[in-house]
């Protein structure tokens, strides 16, 4: 349903149906990403998801705000991305213009204001970094052939 509405996704996404997505014609995801129960998608700036993304249940990735100094009270969208392997925990948010780089964790209910480093853990509001992640190198693939001809 979400390709019908524009998204571009890759390979093997499991989307819960309970999940939210504002704007399925600025999703783009890689292959292997979960989007669970609950989780909202409200990207009006865009969002992009590399592979092996986990967006747990009750997460909230937020692609705009406003200038709170402006008259007017401005609207502002960001992209907001994540390299592959990211893991946001259930129940945390990631704010306007964040990127999460590759292997990086945002704990359960922590909010990312900025960008998050690889292959680190994060937790807290603001989020800090409390630990790093051992890197894991993915030994399985999604079927679909590499440009070597391997799977």
């Amino acid at each position: 349903m979400l390709r019908l509405f524009g998204a571009k996704l890759g390979a093997i996404n499991f989307v819960y149906p309970s999940a939210r997505i504002w704007a399925p014609w600025l999703l783009e995801t890689g292959d292997l990403v979960t989007i669970g129960r609950g989780a909202e998608i409200y990207n009006p700036g865009g969002v992009s998801l590399g592979s092996r993304t986990i967006i747990s249940q009750d997460a909230y990735v937020c692609g705009a705000t406003h200038d709170y100094q402006s008259p007017d009270f401005t609207y502002i969208t960001k992209l907001v991305r994540t390299d592959p392997q990211v893991w946001v925990c259930a129940r945390a948010i990631v704010l306007p213009g964040v990127h999460c780089k590759e292997g990086s964790v945002l704990g359960a209910g922590s909010v990312a204001t900025r960008n998050l480093e690889a292959w680190t853990v994060y937790a807290g509001n603001p989020a800090v970094a409390v630990r790093p992640r051992t890197h894991i190198e993915m030994q399985w693939s999604t079927g679909r052939k590499q440009k070597d001809g391997s799977r």
